[in-house]
């Protein structure tokens, strides 16, 4: 059994491409990925199916995991798993997050955000269930609810009917509206920091964490901030 240094050394490996790094990673959390999968047994879907989905979670975790979350790797999976498995047997067309994470995912940001203004960093995942009296799998969870899939006429932001989903998306295959050719035009019209929070979050895929360890602010600052940005994109598109 690898210990928890040798565990993020092969993750910080896969992440950068290492194929054997996460096969052996997969390995070693195959057996927590049956452990969780067993809970659905009974729910008309097939053993090996089941695990498939378990282990498209497990990829998903170990893609979006950073070492700064300071939390044990296979506690980060957990949660992952689970709700991917979730995602995967919900058949009403559009993935709805709970309404209980989607509030305590705010409630989080803005002791996120109170934490950084005081301290000048994130706090960590530990502390943050500390601070909400809940188990960290759940704080994991409602924060990776933010990236979790929605309907398309979702609003973008909760509570701000202005912008949809489907606003950041044309075509039938869902291509990205920074295609446009017009809204390239209008990005060489940003300043620095606002290009390069759109080019950081739709081209290169960067999580809004990733985006502010990079920018030194918070990631309540970078969704407000992106928001804005695309907002104020879309009024000068119409």
């Amino acid at each position: 059994m690898l210990d928890n240094l040798q565990i993020l050394s092969l993750v910080e490996q896969a992440k950068k491409g290492d194929q054997k790094a996460k096969e052996v990673l997969l390995k070693e959390n195959s057996p927590l990925i049956k452990s969780l999968i067993k809970r659905f047994k009974d729910k008309g879907i097939e053993y090996q199916d089941l695990y498939q989905i378990g282990c498209m979670g497990f990829l998903k975790a170990l893609n979006n995991f950073n070492i700064d979350y300071n939390v044990k790797f296979s506690t980060y999976v957990v949660p992952m798993v689970i709700g991917e498995i979730k995602r995967f047997m919900r058949d009403d067309g559009a993935i709805k997050v709970s309404r209980v994470l989607k509030t305590l995912n705010l409630q989080i940001n803005k002791y996120i955000e109170k934490y950084f203004a005081q301290f000048q960093k994130n706090p960590t995942i530990e502390e943050i269930a500390k601070h909400f009296n809940v188990e960290e799998q759940e704080i994991i969870l409602a924060m990776d609810s933010a990236r979790m899939p929605v309907s398309l006429y979702s609003p973008l932001d909760d509570g701000d009917e202005s912008l949809l989903v489907m606003d950041r998306i044309e075509g039938e295959e869902g291509s990205f509206i920074l295609d446009n050719l017009a809204l390239k035009e209008l990005l060489s019209k940003l300043d620095k920091r606002e290009q390069k929070i759109i080019l950081l979050r739709f081209y290169y895929d960067k999580t809004q964490g990733e985006i502010a360890n990079q920018l030194k602010i918070s990631q309540v600052q970078v969704s407000r901030l992106e928001n804005k940005i695309l907002e104020n994109l879309r009024k000068k598109l119409i």
